[in-house]
């Protein structure tokens, strides 16, 4: 169930993106010659007007094929050049390619939206200034591998709503005392009642906390807050999904600096990285622990495709985003067979990162 969703979930997030492009093209008279859904093979296709509509076999996403948006003799120069990418203005074709990676942004803001009509996940003191949160419970953020936690079976998102150690109990259970309890009981087991996912079933962990090294203190080995329902009308839904989108936009371009920055200085790892592999399983938790948390995941996933797709690397929007501002700098066009060339390198690249990183997904499930 949890690959079906995810497909389902990226397919959306993909063809969003494509439709931005699609639509603008559309607008500014650029012929678009095929809508695909998924990627070839090709099952089956419909033409209406000039554009084929198409669906493909493996679902994992679309692609939109734009006449000239991969210069040639025939968008160039041939009989219907006047409608080809690549002899539009330079600020229409800028927005075409910048179109996808804003219906991202806009899909983001509008899931988050949805999520705060219905009741969003929000950590207390973050909630929107004049509203309450309800169902205030000390929640898991994550769980440290081969941690104390980990091996006792707790999970992101489980609600710590017991704690005790033998006849000594805690009954204001958050963030400090929870860290007191365990650091005060040594390496004597404790237990943690929690409840998971939509149907709030309790569960009881025994754990033994094991001293760290760091700092020669017990630890269980999470990471935790103090997370309430969040459900706010409509207009101030939509606000507070545009703070948010903005929020974790920000998070996630220094997210991703700081993984570029230390892979250049030789201290990257691929750790931080997931891929599809590894998003099933994430998927998974979501959608065991409710829609609102499918529906942020899916906005965090869009701005992410949003964020990398602006990187100015050869064949993403970003790199032809760059093209454009290297031939309005110099006032002419790039050598087509140079721009088709390292693009093309550039997708080889991409295709090859993402193995790598399926890769070390699948060596981490065993």
């Amino acid at each position: 169930m949890s690959i079906v969703i995810f497909f389902v979930i990226l397919l959306v997030l993909v063809l969003v993106h494509e439709f931005g492009h699609f639509f603008t093209a559309k607008k500014f008279g650029i012929r678009v010659d095929e809508f695909g859904f998924g990627f070839p093979p090709k099952i089956f296709g419909i033409k209406k007007g000039e554009t084929e509509y198409s669906l493909n076999l493996l679902p994992i996403g679309g692609f939109v094929k734009i006449f000239g948006e991969n210069p040639n003799e025939e968008n160039t120069s041939g009989p219907d050049a006047k409608r080809s990418f690549i002899n539009k203005p330079k600020w229409q074709q800028a927005i075409v390619l910048f179109a996808g990676v804003a219906m991202n942004f806009l899909l983001a803001w509008i899931l988050f939206s949805i999520g705060f009509m219905s009741g969003l996940p929000t950590s207390v003191g973050s909630e929107p200034t004049g509203f309450k949160l309800s169902d205030v419970n000390l929640t898991i953020l994550s769980v440290s591998e081969k941690s104390p936690a980990q091996t006792a079976g707790l999970k992101s998102g489980d609600k710590v709503v017991t704690l005790s150690s033998g006849d000594d109990f805690i009954e204001n259970i958050n963030p400090d005392t929870l860290k007191s309890f365990v650091q005060s009981h040594g390496e004597k087991e404790i237990s943690i009642g929690y409840i998971r996912g939509q149907n709030k079933e309790f569960h009881l962990a025994k754990i033994i906390p094991v001293v760290s090294q760091s700092d020669n203190q017990p630890k269980i080995g999470i990471a935790m807050d103090m997370i309430g329902t969040a459900k706010l009308p409509f207009f101030t839904a939509f606000k507070e999904g545009m703070a948010l989108t903005w929020f974790v936009t920000k998070g996630t371009v220094v997210g991703l600096y700081t993984l570029v920055a230390d892979s250049l200085r030789g201290e990257g790892s691929l750790d931080s990285v997931t891929g599809p592999v590894g998003m099933v399983g994430i998927v998974g938790d979501a959608y065991q622990f409710g829609f609102v948390y499918l529906l942020s995941f899916a906005a965090l996933i869009s701005i992410n495709l949003a964020v990398i797709n602006l990187l100015p690397f050869p064949a993403l929007d970003g790199g032809r985003l760059f093209f454009l501002l290297i031939e309005k700098i110099k006032g002419s066009r790039l050598n087509p067979k140079f721009a088709n060339t390292v693009n093309m390198i550039g997708f080889s690249i991409l295709i090859l990162l993402m193995v790598v990183v399926t890769f070390h997904d699948v060596v981490k499930l065993f």
